[in-house]
């Protein structure tokens, strides 16, 4: 079989056309969203280690520009402009439409880190002040303030690790110049995700949901930047290697790598599948006669174990952002070795990887940003050649994690 081949020089010119460029149609549901999309873009020519070479200071002050004009008076940052009233016009009785929100604010921080920037304009009490006020009772966080500072959104563990890694960028390990500000309730947040841990070890977006690896992911990733901030602090029992939850998680984790990769099928396959698909259940049959009709499953072929990505859920295909999503949970867990890194790149880069650039959900579909940034962080975890290391809490390359780490509230004391 054929050495499977990472054409770095087309994902350039993917992020370029997407940086560059007006993104296709389909993206335009997405508006809002314009801070998620940009980070994808930034962050992966970054990965890429061209952000620099492809891009002006002149371009790179404009993005940078743009992000602040995106931040709130009140702290936090908008996921697009388009809601900015401008500061003559915004009152406290409009102010909640025209809000921040948790995840576009953690996405402008990290892109702003991305691009060199020493957030010297970022809000920084502000923010820090505004984050506690989208902690609800129960530990877990809002998406934005509504109405009389009712917090709203969902309450899932998406908005739980962006919260966190808010915290963790603007606070920082010294605490310097914010200490008087109070901060969010931290025990109650360990205990909500704790909630969220499933019989099966995965975790749910909240307790008593099925376990899904993106709200794992934000689950240990919120868990990791919690504990990053208080190394000497053990921050919850499915971050301690010795715990039964620690291990359930992890063999929910290693058990995700599959080789159903939902492959898209001929014309002709699909008549053949038709003509030997047993008949349909009937109603009145006895449970032998019913079991008798099921569809017959062939197991995998040593040609298919060539290729093991990643599903998300119990019985589901492969997709490629699962190999980020699982994997970077098991980076933060210090246990990716476990799986199988050889058939998970040549699943990336043989069924997923597209021929313009970028890489697809799945197998023969268009790239898009997410997967397309997503396939690259999977791939560097493994260490291959032409990226950069990645931060797997962060998301972002470890040149931008060191920068970060440089400011003022992170420098070590003495």
């Amino acid at each position: 079989m054929s050495v499977a081949t990472f054409t770095k020089e087309r994902h350039i010119k993917y992020f370029l056309r997407c940086l560059k460029t007006f993104l296709p149609h389909l993206y335009t549901p997405n508006d809002s969203n314009r801070m998620l999309l940009a980070f994808f873009t930034v962050a992966g020519l970054d990965l890429l280690n061209v952000l620099e070479s492809k891009t002006t200071p002149e371009e790179r002050q404009g993005y940078i520009d743009w992000i602040y004009h995106c931040q709130v008076p009140t702290g936090g940052f908008r996921g697009f402009t388009g809601t900015d009233f401008g500061r003559d016009r915004r009152t406290p009785e409009n102010a909640a439409w025209d809000p921040a929100n948790v995840p576009s604010t953690f996405f402008a921080l990290l892109m702003l880190v991305i691009l060199g920037d020493d957030l010297s304009r970022v809000k920084r009490e502000e923010c820090l002040r505004w984050l506690p006020m989208l902690q609800r009772d129960d530990g877990s966080f809002g998406e934005v303030l509504g109405p009389n500072d009712q917090i709203e959104g969902g309450g899932d563990l998406r908005f739980c690790c962006c919260g966190a890694g808010t915290r963790y960028i603007l606070r920082g390990r010294n605490d310097d110049g914010v200490k008087d500000i109070e901060d969010i309730d931290v025990d109650k947040l360990v205990g909500f995700i704790e909630a969220c841990q499933t019989y099966d070890g995965g975790v749910g977006e909240g307790p008593f949901c099925e376990s899904h690896s993106g709200h794992t992911y934000c689950a240990i990733g919120a868990l990791t930047f919690l504990g990053r901030i208080s190394p000497d602090k053990p921050t919850a029992a499915l971050l301690s290697p010795e715990t039964p939850e620690f291990n359930l998680l992890l063999r929910w984790l290693v058990a995700r790598q599959t080789a159903e990769l939902g492959e898209v099928a001929s014309d002709d396959e699909e008549e053949a599948t038709e003509e030997s698909s047993p008949p349909k259940a009937v109603e009145g049959l006895s449970p032998s006669e019913a079991i008798d009709q099921l569809p017959t499953i062939s197991p995998p072929t040593a040609e298919s174990l060539h290729w093991a990505g990643f599903n998300g859920r119990a019985n589901k295909f492969a997709d490629t952002c699962y190999s980020f999503w699982n994997g970077a949970t098991l980076v933060m867990m210090n246990k990716l070795p476990l799986v199988d890194a050889p058939r998970n790149r040549r699943y990336l880069l043989e069924k997923t990887q597209h021929i313009v650039g970028g890489f697809g959900k799945a197998v023969g579909e268009p790239p898009d940003l997410l997967h397309s940034y997503f396939g690259l962080v999977s791939l560097a975890f493994q260490g291959e050649d032409g990226l950069d290391g990645v931060d797997p809490a962060l998301c972002l390359s470890n040149r931008a994690a060191k920068h970060l780490h440089s400011l003022p509230w992170w420098k070590e004391r003495g």
